[in-house]
């Protein structure tokens, strides 16, 4: 996960998800809930009471399962759907915002279905090398300004199918 971010002019959050070993990048417009709740967790902020998402995870953890990751399934019309997979072969539907969100809290890896890349993903730079940790500041900063540079000329309904 590169990060979360407002874009403007229509202040609407999206988290930009990139391809592993690759050059594509996946953006997704987000509500700003979930939004706050994501960037809250990749900035290593706490609340002083837990969120949605904490509470979720805290719940899991009581459980005494691990989430082994989150798969973005599909694409429709411009909405993505994803799933939470856990170590005992549990597999929950889930809003990707929210999904992420978890994952971001629960160090779960990030898989994407193919055919979502096929449809949503863009490239941005293609000559452009894949940073071995993409979620270290600096890169995630040169991949914002890079995907920001993108998005000028760009409006939501260009990702839909």
């Amino acid at each position: 996960m590169v990060g979360v971010r407002v874009e403007m002019p229509s202040s609407q959050p999206l988290v930009l998800l990139r391809e592993e070993h690759g050059g594509r990048h996946l953006p997704i417009w987000i509500g700003t809930a979930e939004a706050t709740a994501i960037a809250m967790a990749l900035q290593g902020e706490v609340p002083l009471r837990p969120m949605t998402h904490d509470l979720l995870c805290d719940v899991i953890r009581a459980l005494g399962v691990v989430v082994e990751h989150v798969n973005i399934t599909k694409v429709e019309e411009g909405t993505f759907f994803a799933e939470l997979e856990f170590d005992d072969g549990t597999t929950v539907s889930a809003r990707p915002s929210d999904a992420l969100a978890v994952a971001a809290r629960t160090q779960a890896r990030i898989w994407c279905d193919e055919s979502v890349l096929d449809e949503a993903a863009v490239f941005i730079g293609e000559d452009d090398e894949v940073e071995p940790n993409p979620l270290s500041p600096e890169s995630a900063e040169r991949e914002l300004s890079r995907f920001r540079e993108f998005l000028n000329d760009v409006e939501p309904e260009d990702f839909g199918s």
